[in-house]
């Protein structure tokens, strides 16, 4: 679904997606001291936090091998990260585990999937419970979803940082070279407090990915109706790389993301029949259907075996 050459739209997003951010950090003594200090603040929360989530999905793109055909070129792309919080190659690592479609959402070799086990219910205090849940609501996942993804996600790093599992010490050490290069030209090039950008850019940021990966999947005993079609406003397809049309991209990931509006255009009703009609008609439709309701129960509700 792809060739071996460059992809000149996607390099020119990569261009654009860079200049906005350097612009808008750069500018941000400029505008506080001539519009004053909120309206920097507010451009660092709409604008550079948009550009910020838009580079996590130029980072999906890198995972699965665009935009050029040489992997160091495509890695040196999205180095350093704008979102901080991730480490590129574990990012890789870890998606590309995710796209074994046999086992998505489970809880044990899903890496992106937010069930818990039926066995972790005893185990489960009612605060951590009640968090759970809020978190499967979609304004949930806008609030909390940061900082409970992060906290898992860290929590087992840390552990795989402690039983020196092949890779991730050197996946975190690049990453931490790509941090110190951001903090540096927000701190002493553009003078943003980094507990500024962490609240105004980080933060949202994440909250803008969630909004993808809130309705991406669903559990189900066959394989096809696990994912999800959202026919979103050309802004969230560019904003998430038309990765909104999920199952398209899990059936074709070395289709680039340009490519894939076509793909569901030609194949729209084997898609829907795939999925068994796991179709949302905008995000609209899902802030209406799961604002504060639960989308999914917090434990599988088909996967029963003791945690390993």
């Amino acid at each position: 679904m792809r060739t071996r050459k460059l992809e000149w739209q996607t390099l020119a997003l990569f261009v654009g997606c860079y200049g906005l951010w350097i612009a808008t950090t750069w500018h941000f003594t400029y505008v506080s001291e001539n519009l004053g200090f909120a309206a920097a603040c507010l451009m660092l929360f709409t604008i550079t936090a948009l550009a910020t989530a838009f580079h996590t999905s130029l980072q999906h793109e890198v995972v699965h091998d665009h935009p050029t055909p040489w992997p160091l070129v495509n890695e040196a792309l999205v180095f350093p990260s704008l979102i901080i919080v991730y480490p590129f190659r574990r990012y890789r690592l870890l998606h590309l585990k995710h796209h074994n479609d046999v086992n998505l959402t489970d809880p044990f070799k899903d890496p992106e999937s937010y069930f818990w086990c039926q066995s972790d219910k005893k185990s489960i205090g009612r605060i951590k419970l009640l968090l759970l849940e809020m978190n499967n609501t979609f304004i949930g996942r806008m609030v909390l979803g940061p900082p409970l993804g992060l906290w898992g996600f860290y929590r087992t790093e840390l552990a795989r940082l402690h039983a020196n599992e092949k890779d991730v010490r050197k996946a975190w050490g690049w990453h931490i070279i790509g941090c110190s290069i951001v903090y540096l030209w927000l701190s002493y090039i553009c003078a943003i407090p980094f507990w500024l950008y962490a609240l105004l850019v980080i933060y949202p940021g994440i909250s803008w990915i969630l909004i993808r990966s809130f309705a991406e999947h669903q559990s189900s005993k066959t394989v096809g109706p696990r994912t999800a079609i959202v026919e979103a406003h050309p802004f969230f397809g560019l904003l998430f790389l038309n990765n909104n049309l999920h199952i398209v991209h899990h059936a074709h990931p070395k289709a680039p993301w340009y490519d894939l509006p076509k793909l569901y255009k030609l194949n729209k009703q084997d898609y829907l029949a795939q999925n068994d009609g796991y179709c949302f008609n905008g995000y609209g439709s899902i802030i209406r259907q799961y604002g504060f309701r639960q989308k999914q129960p917090v434990f599988h509700p088909i996967l029963y075996r003791k945690h390993r």
